[in-house]
């Protein structure tokens, strides 16, 4: 029997969802995977008799059919999402801040000038530099209107959330807020009274002022950053096509725990680290609650670059390399007497299931196949 060509196997079926990262080194991952055995011959016999047996302990598995996915890994970090800088417009003297790790939800005392309480809300369309009494109109009155209705202290039949206007619902329900964080309930709010922010909670990651100190108009007082965990990886630029917003992860905790996540962003815009050209890619983890609290914690991340569907598949181990370039597999029949050597053309590798897409004449889904004992 001639040496089979491996240009005559079909082409392997209709692939989906095909990206940049899914190129691999076949002969790199197959050694990797232990499967380095190297037939010089294999077809070299009576044709009566095209079997071949391996003389090295061998075990059996089977061809299967279903989903294969390619995983990425790269290094990334634990932390939470969004950093905010808290700038202050209040004058006085600094009396009380909050410490590294506090939490602050919106409609909170962040910090005290002059003993008086500078309270936390949410938004960010507008920067923060008027008083707002009643009778203003803009987008800081806007935010102003969304805060006192998210917090309750008007519903949405009493106060617009998307009207820009100070009105009387605006004023009494301001009066509210000032009254339950211990200020005067004057209905007006007077410039670094608030700090807007784009989170409902905070989580305090810096300080950048001290208790006692001035509080100067435009002076960063605090750094910090939402609630909401997050892993960042700096994924390497020339890589950026095969990641996408939706893509599944797998990520690995610090204590080696694994939880799923998902692809949130993916950043567009370069930056030099070290000697790679990067792009930052965020992920927001399923299940929080298992993260933990670590903040900056290294991680690994397996991002899902690739998928094909109802594709057969064998172990990767069970690849047979052939002298005269090409892969086969080693076939048992079903007597288990006959073993019968099938080129394959190999496709996509799942290294997290340690199998390989397949195809070829004379494969079927269950056949026994040989592969290394375990």
């Amino acid at each position: 029997m001639s040496t089979p060509d491996r240009q005559s196997a079909p082409p392997p079926p209709e692939r989906r969802k095909r990206r940049g990262l899914t190129a691999l080194v076949v002969v790199a991952i197959v050694v990797a995977a232990g499967a380095g055995v190297v037939v010089t011959d294999p077809f070299k016999k009576p044709a009566k008799d095209a079997s071949a047996r391996t003389t090295v302990p061998t075990g059996l598995a089977k061809v299967t059919q279903g989903t294969l996915s390619a995983r990425t890994l790269q290094n990334g970090t634990l932390g939470y999402a969004g950093s905010y800088d808290v700038v202050n417009n209040a004058k006085g003297t600094i009396t009380k801040l909050p410490g590294v790790g506090d939490v602050i939800s919106q409609g909170d005392v962040l910090y005290r000038v002059d003993g008086k309480p500078v309270v936390l809300l949410q938004g960010a369309a507008e920067p923060v530099y008027r008083d707002l009494s009643y009778g203003a109109e803009g987008p800081d009155v806007r935010q102003l209107n969304a805060a006192l209705v998210t917090l309750e202290y008007a519903t949405k039949e009493e106060i617009d959330p998307d009207s820009d206007y100070f009105g009387t619902q605006t004023l009494n329900a301001l009066k509210e807020l000032q009254e339950d964080v211990g200020l005067d309930d004057s209905g007006e709010l007077p410039l670094g009274q608030a700090v807007f922010l784009p989170a409902e909670e905070v989580r305090v990651t810096k300080s950048d002022a001290v208790r006692g100190g001035p509080a100067g108009q435009g002076q960063n007082v605090l750094q910090v950053s939402s609630t909401k965990r997050q892993v960042t990886v700096e994924l390497n630029a020339s890589q950026q096509t095969g990641v996408a917003v939706g893509d599944k992860v797998t990520i690995t905790l610090p204590n080696g725990k694994t939880t799923p996540g998902e692809v949130s962003s993916v950043g567009k815009v370069a930056k030099q680290v070290e000697d790679k050209t990067t792009i930052e890619v965020r992920i927001k983890p399923k299940d929080p609650k298992v993260t933990g609290g670590l903040d900056q914690a290294p991680v690994q991340v397996a991002i899902v670059s690739d998928t094909v569907k109802d594709v057969l598949s064998v172990p990767v181990n069970a690849l047979l390399a052939l002298a005269g370039g090409g892969y086969a597999v080693e076939v048992v029949g079903s007597g288990g007497d006959k073993h019968k050597l099938i080129p394959v053309r190999t496709g996509l590798f799942d290294d997290s299931e340690g199998k390989v897409e397949v195809s070829g004449p004379g494969l079927a889904v269950g056949q026994k196949i040989v592969v290394p004992a375990s």
